[in-house]
């Protein structure tokens, strides 16, 4: 795999996002990630998995530069995949622990909102779902993963707001569960992968069931109309003038 990065130690899989210096998430990254975690799925062996990133980036998000040249067929195509991705990664039967090593915006952030625990970094690092301030929408699998953790009311707030939340103002919300120092994180987060891990393992898959088979029935009855309405605002006029200013660096 290019962009997806794997380090197996004692039963817990910790995967890397590698792609450039912000992790943005295009096709290939969906498809490799998708891949990656149905082989731990099918793993034995493996008890639980941290999904992190290389460098200052969790993820930035979309990789909207490439996505510029896409046909709203072919943009429509990757986000029913990216939202594939992020609904099995919610129903995933294993603990997975979402290690956010810096920023973590849109995209990034609907990935993480669909892991079992965050621990994020002190610092600089921003989290965010802040795609109304360049006139863009979000999905229903994404608004209710973020209602299942903190709420409808607060679940208003970040996304009217696209307010960017250090750690300590997500900690506050519920949008992540704990503050790390930076040369701490993936040491605490293997430790919460592996408390869950040690929970028998059918129990475990079955209560994560229970407890989210009815946001996902809610998801997939509205996403693909959400997706529509998504792609049809991206394409405006004014959130295409503003998609455009938008770099990566």
């Amino acid at each position: 795999m290019n962009f997806v990065k794997v380090e197996i130690v004692e039963g817990i899989a910790t995967v890397a996002l590698s792609r450039g210096k912000v992790n943005a998430l295009n096709n290939t990254l969906v498809d490799e990630l998708m891949q990656c975690l149905e082989t731990l799925a099918a793993d034995g062996d493996i008890t639980a998995i941290v999904l992190t990133g290389r460098g200052k980036f969790f993820s930035f998000g979309f990789d909207i530069p490439e996505f510029l040249s896409f046909s709203q067929a072919e943009f429509t195509d990757f986000l029913t995949r990216f939202s594939g991705l992020y609904t099995y990664l919610f129903t995933f039967p294993k603990p997975v622990v979402a290690a956010l090593n810096g920023h973590t915006i849109a995209g990034g952030c609907m990935l993480a909102l669909a892991c079992d625990y965050r621990i994020m970094i002190a610092g600089r690092a921003k989290i965010s779902l802040n795609e109304i301030t360049f006139g863009a929408s979000v999905f229903a699998g994404s608004t209710e993963m973020l209602r299942f953790w903190v709420g409808s009311a607060r679940a208003t707030d970040v996304l009217y707001s696209g307010a960017m939340y250090s750690a300590e103002e997500a900690l506050d919300i519920d949008l992540i569960q704990a503050v790390s120092h930076e040369d701490q994180l993936i040491d605490r987060a293997r430790q919460v992968a592996a408390d869950l891990a040690a929970k028998p393992a059918p129990a475990f898959a079955g209560i994560k069931s229970l407890l989210r088979k009815p946001i996902v029935d809610e998801m997939i009855r509205r996403e693909a109309e959400s997706i529509r309405e998504f792609v049809q605002i991206w394409y405006t006029e004014d959130t295409w003038v503003n998609i455009q200013n938008i770099k990566i660096h």
